[in-house]
């Protein structure tokens, strides 16, 4: 195989992670998707609009930062075909027409207002996160990093694909108004009523948690070329969890609130998950397959029963922070944590042909 062709092929993690970015973005731009209407103002007016409408510093800073990663997924697909300024002006084209694009339907929607500044500030994230990509991409330590990915996990169909889930489910775990692992919302009254008396214990919530790592520990031993690196990997994924959701709780909850996410179905949910995920490591590879589905139809089953789809914006009052972008990171959460092993079952189509493929070379 040439190295043009190898290239190519790991820069799949790259495309599966910008086509999932893009999603988020229209998600957080256009949600919640309710009150279509017909536009007052033209698309020519709204970028017209003076710069000087009224606009906080936080929101240039959440848009700013909200297209610095799309600049850099952009850039580093694009440096792959092209040189490094072309890339920095194609993908900061392509953010700002992205973004013209979301603020194009902004104007339909009741709960959602366009304006040009926006468009601003998320065309110079765009160039920021690009110009920062171009500049890391032929860094020594970013190609040891890259090689160090392939000589860590197999190579294959779905490959790429399966470590774009593991991000996904990083992404959804790390939200701090839902417990550990857990994809049932925190509110309010869940926390004044522990006060008063100890709370209801949920058997089902500890389960789903239980399901949850059990589904990411089936995963990253599909991933590694040796299993036994799987371990490692889901200690330190569970040691990030952990800390991301301690230092969100920190600046983003009430100060009561700070370890609600850490409560008694998921501490039991956890150790029920080690300990089913530990049994796993006695299964071969295609039964490991099979446990992911059946696993994968269980957690389906569990969030069915337990989800609440006002949830989402009932953990809200958990927040000292009002903005409207946290309101959307919970519905994308509790979307992610839902989406997560319906993308599983499709990666276990792809594992299985090829773990089928390693058999045969082995015989």
């Amino acid at each position: 195989m040439s190295a043009l062709s190898t290239r190519s092929d790991r820069s799949l993690l790259r495309r599966y992670l910008l086509a999932g970015y893009v999603l988020m973005i229209a998600y957080a731009s256009l949600s919640p998707f309710a009150g279509w209407r017909i536009a007052v103002p033209t698309f020519v007016e709204v970028l017209a609009s003076p710069l000087s409408q009224a606009y906080t510093a936080f929101d240039a800073a959440a848009n700013w930062l909200a297209y610095l990663p799309l600049g850099m997924l952009l850039a580093l697909n694009l440096s792959t075909r092209f040189k490094a300024v072309h890339s920095v002006l194609l993908a900061t084209l392509l953010a700002l027409l992205l973004s013209m694009a979301m603020e194009y339907l902004q104007m339909y929607l009741p709960m959602r207002a366009a304006a040009s500044v926006d468009v601003l500030t998320n065309g110079v994230g765009a160039l920021s996160g690009a110009v920062l990509a171009v500049w890391i991409a032929p860094q020594a330590w970013f190609a040891r990093a890259t090689q160090r990915r392939i000589d860590l996990f197999q190579r294959g169909d779905g490959v790429d694909y399966g470590l774009a889930l593991v991000m996904l489910w990083m992404f959804a775990q790390i939200n701090p108004s839902l417990p550990m692992l857990g994809n049932v919302f925190l509110t309010e009254e869940a926390g004044r009523f522990a006060v008063v008396a100890p709370p209801q214990f949920s058997p089902w919530a500890s389960a789903a948690v239980a399901c949850n790592l059990l589904l990411i520990g089936l995963l990253l031993q599909t991933l590694f070329r040796i299993r036994r690196n799987a371990v490692a990997a889901l200690l330190l994924m569970l040691s990030v969890v952990a800390l991301g959701k301690f230092i969100t709780a920190a600046v983003l909850l009430k100060s009561w609130a700070l370890m609600l996410w850490l409560n008694g179905e998921a501490v039991l949910g956890l150790l029920a998950g080690l300990m089913l995920t530990s049994a796993s490591f006695w299964l071969s590879r295609q039964a490991l397959l099979w446990a992911a589905a059946v696993t994968s139809a269980a957690y389906l089953a569990l969030a069915a029963g337990v989800l609440d789809s006002a949830a989402p914006a009932a953990a809200m009052r958990l927040y000292h922070w009002h903005y409207g972008h946290l309101r959307n990171f919970n519905w994308m959460s509790q979307i992610a944590s839902v989406v997560f092993p319906l993308l599983l079952v499709i990666y276990l189509v792809w594992a299985r042909r090829r773990i089928m493929d390693m058999e045969k070379r082995d015989k």
